[in-house]
């Protein structure tokens, strides 16, 4: 019977733990970050996509306080910056906007063009840094380090003439800019385990093990993993890649109303701790 009671009592435990790293509940997430999410200045098309993004849930088991120096990593045309923007303001935090120098960041200098009321704080730097003079995030200077769905694009070699995989250089940069202690949150397009490892040159999809290992290398500790941002309907293996799938529609009417039904991406989110 005290075996059965510990066996009872070791299972009970694992069912936490497992709990523990899976999405959060509403429950979690603050009035300050909800009441970002429904912000009036966000753009309809971007909050159509949050039954897809989960931005509330996904910022909350990042733990990213409004108090925080946050920088997210490639912004493009802003669906994030929508929603950190007005939240680090309210609560005296900072944003940063880094991407490839200076194009990669017109999407977000478009959003102070349009409301600087909102967006006018929000700050800019290139990344990855690349030549001399570009600006720069100080090292050890940030508490909170974001991107979402561009680790397969430094894999890929995008903005790169040579198309050379520079995701390593990537989180050693990351690396830097974090305060110990602080917390890198990904979320990219998943790819299977047991797929050939070649397709995350060519298909924006890519495993959570090189994910991991790209972190560890840099000098990362894996903290937790949630399942907030999981579609099984995906199954990665489409003619265009992970642009077949909406919003991009690569093939544009072939086959829509399939594409459409599966939905966005079977995305990862992890979560990374620089030690400190």
């Amino acid at each position: 019977m005290r075996h059965a009671l510990t066996l009872v009592a070791v299972t009970a435990s694992a069912m936490l733990a497992t709990a523990a790293i899976g999405a959060p509940q509403m429950g979690s997430v603050s009035q300050e970050l909800k009441d970002a999410v429904a912000a009036p200045t966000r753009t309809p098309a971007n909050t159509a996509r949050d039954k897809y993004r989960h931005p509330a849930e996904t910022l909350a088991f990042f733990g990213v306080k409004p108090t925080d120096t946050v920088v997210e990593l490639w912004p493009g045309g802003g669906w994030y910056t929508e929603i950190l923007a007005p939240y680090l303001k309210k609560g005296r935090g900072t944003l940063w906007a880094a991407a490839p120098w200076p194009n990669g960041i017109k999407g977000a200098q478009n959003l102070r063009q349009k409301d600087s009321t909102t967006y006018g704080e929000v700050a800019f730097a290139a990344f990855p840094v690349w030549n001399e003079g570009e600006p720069k995030i100080r090292d050890n200077s940030v508490d909170v380090v974001l991107t979402f769905r561009n680790v397969h694009n430094w894999r890929m070699g995008y903005q790169r003439e040579d198309k050379a995989d520079y995701s390593p250089e990537a989180f050693k940069q990351i690396f830097a800019m974090l305060k110990p202690g602080g917390t890198l949150g990904i979320e990219d397009h998943r790819l299977p385990e047991n797929a050939d490892a070649e397709r995350e040159r060519t298909s924006g999809y890519i495993k959570v093990s090189t994910i991991k290992k790209l972190a560890a290398d840099a000098g990362f500790e894996f903290v937790a993993s949630s399942e907030v941002n999981a579609n099984p309907k995906d199954t990665a293996d489409w003619p265009k890649g992970v642009w077949t799938l909406p919003p991009s529609y690569t093939l544009k009417d072939v086959d829509r109303t399939k594409y459409e039904a599966i939905g966005e991406s079977d995305r990862m989110t992890l979560k990374f701790r620089k030690p400190g």
